[in-house]
């Protein structure tokens, strides 16, 4: 099939349609097929763990996987973005539930998704080179923070208490119910850490993390272990897709989670772009900044419709789907494919899966979109970029999301209008 594009392709024209018009054979599809497959096995265990650290339902992560996934590949400007729930709206997504409930969060990522659309209709994609890099990593760190602090529950095997969304309220509340620890969650924790880091050593070819909530599956079942699952905290696993409905729309509820919706927003296009970019630096290849921005905001769209979770592009599952193959859209696609045929005929096996080993699949998550190995070279750059990138952090542990970007981004142009004489430093794109 030849190229039909007299020159550039129009705006917004999805990659998909791009890919297929270049030509589309049997060869690309056998490559697409088995990374989507490939990273539907890793999404599985991510999209669950995401999810009930939210405070949502294991279905609604996979939920969001389905949807999500396939509407970002479907419309979307890059060739082999993987799309989905991520960690980073672990602590927004939290907040808003505990503070508004379930519906509350739908009517926030449906705010996101229209707040998405309309930026990438104003062609602002373009715009998040601009996004102060000190901010990015003092804001992605603080989230890695947090992540790791609301695992300390399922690790631990602490009871199954309500505890506060506040990081200070948190912290003393899980002290409050140490009495509660259970040793075999922390043994099923740390081994399926050990069997994550040690396949990674190894070898990235393996999934590492279904290995490892498969192998502490089969060990809490064998032995007995009084350890949680998601069959016990959540019941049998179902799952039904349901028509689109809306939420409460009333004009109090519009107001209390614009603030939310601004942040999902703000993650969502940056993760976005920022997965996109990592991508074209593994293939060469280049994205179109204001499509993916359209994709992520319909994709998001979707998703509240549908009851799922905030969606945008995740680093690693993109990163894994170019090592296993994945050469356009279509893998992207087949991955939430094969998610929904999972939770069709193996959603029974999903509860059997322990919280501390999905506890475990995050720790990890929060270490490698923190960065750690970097860190110590972002804060021996200059004292501005130093400054900005700890003061971002804080405020994200212990303040607020939206006050931590806009405290730190007028920092940092503040700092920047001091020194307009030097060059700012180039862009540096995060390892998958």
């Amino acid at each position: 099939m030849t190229q039909n594009f007299q020159g550039r392709p129009p705006e917004f024209v999805p990659k998909l349609v791009i890919a297929l018009r270049e030509g589309y054979g049997l060869t690309q599809l056998g490559h697409d097929l088995l990374a989507g497959l490939a990273v539907a096995i890793i999404a599985v265990p991510l999209g669950l763990a995401i999810a009930i650290s939210s405070g949502a339902t294991p279905e609604q992560g996979l939920l969001t996987v389905v949807v999500g996934g396939f509407l970002i590949s479907l419309l979307g400007g890059s060739r082999t973005q993987i799309g989905g729930p991520t960690a980073a709206f672990i602590v927004t997504v939290y907040s808003v539930i505990h503070m508004h409930g379930y519906d509350g969060l739908v009517l926030a990522t449906l705010m996101a998704g229209i707040i998405l659309v309309v930026a990438a209709l104003l062609r602002v994609g373009t715009l998040v080179r601009y996004v102060p890099e000190p901010v990015i990593r003092g804001f992605t760190v603080g989230i890695a923070v947090v992540i790791v602090l609301s695992q300390i529950k399922d690790v631990f095997g602490l009871s199954d208490a309500e505890v506060p969304s506040d990081v200070y309220d948190k912290l003393r509340a899980l002290w409050e119910i140490r009495d509660s620890f259970t040793p075999a969650a922390l043994l099923v924790a740390l081994g399926s850490l050990a069997i994550i880091i040690a396949i990674r050593m190894w070898s990235t070819r393996f999934p590492g993390l279904v290995i490892a909530v498969v192998v502490a599956a089969a060990v809490v079942e064998v032995f007995h272990l009084p350890v949680e699952t998601i069959a016990s905290r959540f019941g049998p696993l179902v799952f039904e897709l349901k028509p689109p409905h809306l939420p409460d729309l009333s004009y109090a509820k519009v107001v209390d989670l614009l603030p939310s919706a601004l942040v999902i927003a703000f993650l969502a296009g940056i993760e976005s772009l920022l997965s996109a970019m990592v991508a074209d630096k593994m293939t060469g290849s280049s994205h179109r900044s204001n499509t993916e921005i359209l994709g992520q905001g319909i994709a998001n769209l979707g998703s509240a419709l549908m009851g799922g979770l905030p969606a945008t592009g995740a680093i690693a599952r993109t990163a894994t789907n170019i090592r296993a193959g994945g050469k356009t859209p279509v893998a992207g696609i087949s991955h939430a494919a094969f998610v929904l045929l999972f939770l069709i005929f193996a959603a029974p096996l999903i509860g059997y899966l322990p919280l501390p080993a999905l506890a475990s699949v995050l720790l990890i998550a929060a270490w490698t979109m923190s960065e750690p190995h970097k860190l110590a070279d972002d804060l021996e750059r200059s004292g501005p970029n130093a400054t900005v990138i700890l003061l971002t952090l804080v405020l994200t542990v212990f303040a607020d999301l939206t006050l931590a970007l806009a405290v730190g981004v007028i920092v940092s142009l503040l700092f920047r209008f001091r020194r307009r004489d030097v060059p700012p430093p180039d862009w540096d794109v995060p390892e998958a």
